[in-house]
């Protein structure tokens, strides 16, 4: 028996975190939509393959995609982050209006948009009905759910909010993933290897003091400041686990290095859930942004392995010469 794969378009693929679960999951990107020029480089590099739309969601053309199986991506936060101001709709930012008229362009099997925590807060209460109502009158049920990174395997505090929408006659064979039943590792356990990569002394002691998971790992603005691991709390938590969140740091710290070392690119990446071969092209700052602003990869791989689930099941499969419906 031969399944066909299924299709699927990303907007806002950001440094790729989703757009890789999707992959890992077995779908197959037609197209995946970026206005950051550096986002779009990471994407090209590592999958040369890719069809990387570097354009405005505001003003992309959909049509062309008309009956893929999936539309996903990660919309903007800052209108719905404490850190944003949360002004909602009112924030200029807030691409939930394109992406409805994209569901309806596009009309896909299935919708999957990640988004920041604070988007269940009461003040957004209306504005989730609204976004779901007009959904649901293109012919899809629609979800909202709180999913948290630990419980899929990331060594990080990251909470999500995921929506999906199935559309009407495929909506009964969907369900959430279910929380895996071991702990995730440890930021020590997780980074070992990348802190002792120039043998530094310490690293065995560090290890240990390391020994719960991250706190939230923050991208950052564009405008305000440099790579760094959060606020003031942020900076706090990560002391507490024997980093330093000052600052991204150029390399592992070296043999003689005494005091608490600072976290690199890759080491944020592996926090995240990337696997170690995906590469966040450019300086530091735009690709350490480019992983702090990502949504996980085993948690998107989780979500989309349901959807993939609920979807194949209604594909035209070949079995023994003759087309039929599973």
């Amino acid at each position: 028996m031969k399944t066909p794969g299924l299709t699927s378009l990303e907007i806002c693929a950001g440094g790729g975190g989703q757009a890789l679960g999707l992959e890992q999951a077995g779908f197959d990107h037609q197209g995946l939509v970026e206005i950051d020029s550096h986002c779009c480089n990471t994407l090209r590099f590592n999958r040369p393959h890719w069809q990387v739309f570097e354009e405005d969601l505001e003003t992309f053309d959909g049509t062309l995609f008309k009956g893929i199986d999936l539309l996903a991506g990660g919309l903007p936060c800052p209108p719905f982050s404490k850190a944003g101001k949360q002004l909602g709709k009112a924030d200029d930012r807030n691409l939930f209006p394109a992406t409805i008229r994209l569901v309806n362009e596009i009309r896909p099997r299935a919708v999957m948009i990640e988004n920041v925590r604070g988007l269940l807060d009461a003040i957004f209460d209306d504005y989730r009905h609204y976004v779901s109502g007009q959904i649901a009158k293109l012919g899809y049920q629609t979800g909202w759910r709180l999913l948290n990174a630990s419980d899929y395997g990331v060594p990080q505090l990251r909470p999500r909010v995921i929506f999906v929408a199935i559309r009407n006659d495929l909506a009964h064979k969907f369900d959430w993933p279910t929380p895996h039943k071991s702990s995730p590792p440890t930021v020590g356990e997780t980074l070992y290897d990348l802190m002792a990569a120039r043998r530094w002394r310490g690293a065995d002691a560090w290890r240990k003091r390391a020994n719960d998971i991250a706190p939230t790992i923050v991208g950052g603005s564009k405008k305000h400041g440099g790579p760094d691991l959060g606020p003031t709390r942020a900076r706090k938590a990560w002391a507490a686990l024997g980093v330093d969140g000052l600052v991204i740091a150029e390399a592992p710290p070296e043999h003689d290095f005494v005091g608490m070392p600072r976290l690199t690119v890759p080491m944020v990446a592996r926090l995240q859930g990337f696997p170690d071969d995906w590469i966040f092209t450019g300086k530091k700052t735009p690709a350490y942004r480019q992983v702090g602003n990502a949504f996980p990869p085993p948690v998107a791989r989780a979500v989309a392995i349901r959807i993939y689930a609920c979807l194949n099941t209604r594909r035209v499969v070949q079995i023994t010469g003759e087309r039929r419906r599973a």
